[in-house]
Parts: C-alpha cells; structure tokens; sequence
C-alpha cells in the first residue's frame, strides 16, 4: 500500500471512531433526566431558583462563571458542579449528559 492511501485510511478511521465517540443527545430523554434538575433550575424562564435558570441557555454569549455556553463548557459544569452545584460526573452516563445537552439547547 502506498505511504500516503495509508495514512488516507488511517485519518478515515479515526475520523469515523471520533464521529462515534460524539453520539448526538436526544432531547426527550434529556428532558426526563432534567426533571431532577428542576429543583434548582427553571427551563421556562431565565428567573434564578438556587441555581440559574436556563432558558434560552444556548442563546447566551457566558455562563454565570465567564465561560463561553458551549457543548464543551457546559458538560464541564455538569461533571464538576461549582458554586452550590454538585458535581454529576460519576451519577450521570455520558449519553445522559449528552441527552441534557440536547435539551438545554431546545429551552
């Protein structure tokens, strides 16, 4: 095999692997996930509770702590918690926090 279909191939694997590995999130469940978020975040409003609300989370330029609202920025936030918020890094499975995602970007 010539050097460069080789590294062809190997850049398509990889590629196809990453696309895996970045499932999108379902909104419907996410919704049912974030019911227990409900307690200290409002999804209909921007009002705070104990926590921020989140509507039109997406929509914004920062999160309460500067950060940009990104996929990235914003599953941080979920695993680590931070300013009275638990963390849900080791309570919730990845496709849950990818299910959220997909909600918080529907509000």
């Amino acid at each position: 095999m010539h050097p460069s279909i080789r590294v062809i191939t190997i850049a398509a694997a990889l590629a196809a692997g990453s696309t895996v590995a970045f499932a999108a999130g379902n909104a419907a469940k996410g919704k049912e996930v974030f019911d227990q978020c409900s307690v200290c975040h409002n999804a209909d409003s921007t009002e705070r509770k104990i926590g921020p609300g989140l509507k039109g989370l997406f929509k914004r330029d920062k999160l309460t702590d500067g950060k940009a609202v990104n996929e990235a920025n914003v599953r941080t936030k979920i695993n680590e918690g931070g300013n009275g918020m638990p963390g849900y890094k080791d309570i919730l499975s990845d496709q849950e926090k990818d299910d959220v995602i997909a909600y918080l970007k529907t509000l």
